[in-house]
């Protein structure tokens, strides 16, 4: 069986550089998809519709919450997590197929403010000045940007003594728009959500190696497996057109 998707994949990325026939053999294909990804997967989208005839339609979320989603029978063809645990699982309980599996992109954290006073000449020095209130992160339990805001700030040991400042967002698109809407000063998001903001903003590099690697996977769902739309999507991040657009977005390339 994995041997036999494995071709039918290959089959769909063979066709996919061909650029499929518009209209023929079109499927309609439902994508569950990272918050922090939702940006560069509108523009996706639209490339995939029109050199394929299939038609998409993505769900954004935390990855924890698709991850339970799916648990529970939403009606998913691929899952673009934001991680690789929970696309790992979904294997394990027979519900992604396995082979399938790989990393679209890394992830990068950043720093980020909407604050005149900060923004200019933004640093990781501005938590030692404490001139703010509030710093917003993704929740750690929900969202692997939540994970590597914590670990990034026990790197920098001010997890514990920041805790009355933190604030928590679902997903790491609801922490930077905390940050976007000055409800707090300072984020700590992905760098894909800030290229794709066109206002105002300061932002400072995170070391990578305050945190472990956000490795991003994506993978072929049971209910997609004879869904040839969901073939072709999968084999489609995978492509140098796809790929482009990620590393444009904000996201180092595996």
């Amino acid at each position: 069986m994995i041997g036999l998707l494995s071709k039918r994949i290959g089959c769909a990325l063979i066709a996919f550089s061909g650029l499929l026939a518009l209209g023929a053999n079109a499927d309609q294909v439902t994508v569950a998809v990272a918050t922090n990804f939702a940006s560069p997967m509108n523009e996706l989208e639209t490339l995939f519709e029109t050199t394929t005839g299939h038609e998409v339609t993505s769900v954004p979320g935390s990855t924890g919450q698709l991850y339970a989603q799916i648990l529970n029978g939403a009606p998913y063809d691929v899952f673009v997590a934001a991680d690789q645990e929970r696309p790992g699982r979904l294997v394990v309980a027979a519900l992604a197929v396995e082979g399938t599996r790989f990393t679209y992109a890394l992830g990068q954290l950043i720093l980020w403010t909407r604050e005149p006073s900060l923004a200019s000449d933004l640093s990781l020095d501005v938590f030692a000045g404490g001139e703010f209130r509030r710093v917003a992160i993704a929740n750690p339990r929900l969202a692997p940007y939540g994970v590597a805001a914590r670990e990034a700030l026990e790197a920098m040991g001010l997890w514990e003594s920041l805790q009355t400042k933190i604030v928590r967002g679902e997903n790491v698109g609801q922490a930077f728009a905390m940050v976007e809407t000055r409800n707090a000063e300072l984020g700590l998001v992905a760098l894909s959500n800030a290229v794709a903001y066109s206002g105002f903003a300061g932002s400072a590099t995170i070391p990578p190696e305050y945190y472990a690697p956000i490795r991003q996977d994506a993978i072929l769902l049971t209910r997609g497996q004879k869904n040839a739309g969901a073939l072709a999507f999968i084999a489609f991040l995978q492509s140098a057109a796809a790929r482009q657009i990620i590393s444009e977005a904000g996201y180092a390339l595996p």
